[in-house]
């Protein structure tokens, strides 16, 4: 499988089998959408826009298996739910042997049934851009701290050529906040199923 990121939280996740399309809300930001011929449209909040065009889209906790592909999707508090709301989802995707989670704008702490059920991951794609809209530097370390996957990738952080509607952290101010340095930045990161890691990695995606 190969990795890839548009900005915002959003990201395609491709295979021989498929291609999953993450919380495409690029035109909200000035860019253009890549959920057109998409197999897979995952939204982790009913505020991203819902596209028809994928051949199958999820918006709901539950568990779905389309074209190779196990998919669960776990409810969890929106960083801006009060508490008991669960208005966002975390989604897990399972495929060649590799699982992957990724995390929406979600209040950072998750319980023991949420762990339980997200399980171990190999990769966690989580926003960092802060500012009040959604996770931190911080935040979102304290997410990797309960999951403890082997590699991270944020998403979510300022940029220059995108319209956010709240201005977001600049990923040098959010990668201080994680507290790791970036072992590798690629344009497309392909997933290596059973690659060893002593310690979790970051992993750093140029947008496409």
């Amino acid at each position: 499988m190969d990795v890839q990121y548009y900005g915002g939280n959003c990201v395609k996740i491709s295979s021989k089998k498929f291609s999953i399309v993450v919380d495409d809300n690029l035109q909200a930001l000035g860019a253009k959408s890549v959920t057109k011929s998409t197999d897979i449209s995952l939204r982790t909040s009913t505020l991203t826009p819902e596209h028809s065009e994928a051949l199958f889209s999820a918006e709901m906790p539950g568990e779905y298996e389309i074209s190779g592909a196990i998919i669960r999707g776990t409810a969890a508090r929106a960083h801006m739910d009060e508490e008991g709301q669960h208005s966002a989802v975390i989604y897990t995707i399972e495929a060649e042997e590799a699982r992957i989670g990724v995390i929406g704008h979600i209040f950072p702490q998750l319980s023991e049934d949420q762990l339980e059920n997200i399980g171990l991951l190999d990769i966690v794609i989580i926003p960092v851009g802060g500012n009040g809209y959604t996770l931190d530097g911080v935040g979102a370390l304290s997410i990797i701290k309960q999951i403890e996957p082997k590699f991270v990738i944020p998403t979510h952080y300022a940029d220059k050529d995108l319209k956010y509607e709240v201005p977001q952290q600049e990923l040098s101010e959010a990668i201080k906040g994680l507290g790791m340095e970036p072992s590798e930045t690629t344009s497309k990161y392909k997933v290596r199923p059973g690659e060893p890691a002593d310690t979790t990695k970051l992993v750093i995606l140029e947008r496409q």
